[in-house]
C-alpha cells in the first residue's frame, strides 16, 4: 500500500472560502460529470500517493484555509496541443485550522503530518473571521 501525499495550492484572486465554492461551480471549472477539477501544467510525479486518500489544501490571501479530497487526475489537452493534468476533487470544501503560507508559484506537496487538522463543522449562524484576522490569530498560536 502506497503512501498518501497532499498539494497545497494558491487559490489566486479568491478573497474566501465562499469565493472558491463559488468559483468550482462554474461550468468552465468543472469536469463532464460536473466535479471541480484545477488545471495545471505539471502532473505530479507522485499521483499514486496522493490518489490514495490526498487532498488538495488551498492557500486564500496567505493563509490555508480549507482542502478538499483528490479524486483522480485527467489528461487535458489545452487549444495549444499541450498536455495538462486536471486534478479532480471532491466537490466538499474541509475547513481546517488557519495556517499562515507564503506565497509560491504553482503547487506544493505537503506530508500528512504537516497538514493543518480540520475543524469541526461551524454552526449553522457563525460567521467566517476574515482570512487576514485567520493568519493573525494563527501567527500567535491562537486558532
Amino acid at each position: 500500500m502506497s503512501k498518501t501525499i497532499n498539494l497545497v495550492k494558491l487559490s489566486v484572486g479568491t478573497e474566501t472560502v465562499k469565493n472558491l465554492a463559488d468559483w468550482q461551480v462554474s461550468p468552465m471549472t468543472q469536469t463532464r460529470d460536473g466535479l471541480p477539477r484545477h488545471i495545471t501544467r505539471m502532473w505530479p510525479k507522485r499521483g499514486e500517493e496522493l490518489l490514495n486518500g490526498g487532498s488538495i489544501y488551498w492557500v486564500i490571501k496567505g493563509v490555508i484555509l480549507c482542502r478538499q479530497r483528490v479524486l483522480r487526475l485527467d489528461e487535458v489537452t489545452g487549444a495549444d496541443g499541450i498536455r495538462r493534468c486536471a486534478i479532480v476533487s471532491d466537490p466538499q470544501l474541509v475547513p481546517v485550522a488557519a495556517t499562515p503560507k507564503r506565497a509560491f508559484q504553482g503547487w506544493r506537496y505537503l506530508q500528512t503530518t504537516d497538514a493543518p487538522p480540520d475543524l469541526s463543522q461551524a454552526r449553522p449562524h457563525d460567521d467566517a473571521l476574515p482570512p487576514e484576522l485567520q493568519a493573525a490569530l494563527a501567527n500567535i498560536g491562537i486558532l
